[in-house]
C-alpha cells in the first residue's frame, strides 16, 4: 500500500485496515524530508529496499505514481499494479483537474484555500508549513469527493518533502522521462477511478496506455478521489479490488 500526497503518509491507513482481513498488507511511509533531497528515484530506492521480491501494489494518488515509477525500474519485483485515483502525466490533464475544481469549489471553501495558500507561501516554520498543507488536504478532500464517509487517517503532512518530491515528478515529466519509461512494466495493472474525481481519470488513462497498452480501467459511478471513504460507491470499489487481488496474489 503506497499513501499519497507526496508528503501524505497516513492517506492510505483505512484502506490498508480494510483489506487486512483477506491480504497481508505492508504499509511502508515513504521519507520524510531531511538531510536528503526527495525525489522520485529516493522514494523508488527506499521502496526498493523494504518491498517483498515480489508483491501486488496499490498505490493512491501520488502512490499510484509511485508505484508506477517502482515497476518500471523494478518489473520482475511486480505481480500486479492497482491504481487508485492516479494523478496527472500533462498538462491538458492538470488544467482539466483545475477547470473541475475551480467550477465545483463554493465561495467558503475559495477564500478559505486563497487564505491558506498565502499563508503558506509566506510561512517559514516547519510545523507551520506543514500544519497549512494539513488543511489544504482537508479542504481540497470536501470538493474533491462526491459522498464522503467520515475521514479518521491521521496524516502528518510533509510540507518540504511535498515541494521536493512534486517538483522531481513535473521535472520528469518536462524531460520525457515519464510515462515514456512505464513501457517496461509487463505485469497486470488496473487502474480504479472515481467517475466525479476532478483528476480526469480517462485523460490520465489515455496517457498512460500509450506506454502500458494492457492496461484494464474501472470507472466508479458517484465516486470522488478516495473510493474506499465514498458512501456510494465503497462497497464496489472494495469488491473489485479484492477481486483483482485475489487473481494477482494466487
Amino acid at each position: 500500500m503506497l499513501h499519497g500526497g507526496p508528503g501524505a503518509p497516513g492517506s492510505v491507513t483505512s484502506l490498508a485496515g480494510d483489506l487486512s482481513s483477506g491480504f497481508r498488507v505492508l504499509e511502508p511511509l515513504q521519507r520524510r524530508s531531511g538531510d536528503v533531497r526527495l525525489t522520485v528515484q529516493r522514494h523508488v530506492d527506499d521502496l526498493a529496499a523494504v518491498a517483498p521480491e515480489q508483491a501486488a501494489f496499490v498505490g493512491w494518488s501520488w502512490g499510484a505514481m509511485l508505484a508506477l515509477s517502482f515497476a518500471a525500474q523494478h518489473p520482475d519485483r511486480i505481480r500486479s499494479l492497482a491504481l487508485v485515483g492516479c494523478g496527472t502525466y500533462n498538462e491538458a490533464a492538470r488544467a482539466a483537474y483545475e477547470k473541475t475544481m475551480a467550477e465545483r469549489v463554493g465561495n467558503e471553501d475559495r477564500a478559505r484555500i486563497g487564505e491558506l495558500w498565502r499563508n503558506f507561501d509566506t510561512a517559514t516554520a516547519t510545523a507551520e508549513r506543514d500544519g497549512l498543507l494539513s488543511e489544504l488536504g482537508r479542504v481540497y478532500e470536501r470538493v474533491q469527493s462526491f459522498d464522503l464517509i467520515s475521514d479518521d487517517d491521521q496524516v502528518e503532512s510533509d510540507a518540504r518533502g511535498y515541494e521536493e518530491t512534486w517538483a522531481d515528478v513535473l521535472r520528469l515529466q518536462r524531460e520525457g522521462v515519464e510515462p515514456a519509461a512505464f513501457s517496461a512494466i509487463e505485469g497486470p495493472v488496473l487502474m480504479l477511478h472515481g467517475d466525479d474525481d476532478p483528476h480526469p481519470g480517462l485523460m490520465i488513462l489515455d496517457s498512460l496506455r500509450r506506454h502500458i497498452p494492457h492496461m484494464d480501467y474501472v470507472g466508479l459511478d458517484r465516486c470522488g478521489h478516495r473510493p474506499w471513504l465514498e458512501r456510494q460507491a465503497r462497497k464496489t470499489f472494495l469488491e473489485v479490488l479484492r477481486e483483482w487481488l485475489s487473481g494477482a496474489t494466487a
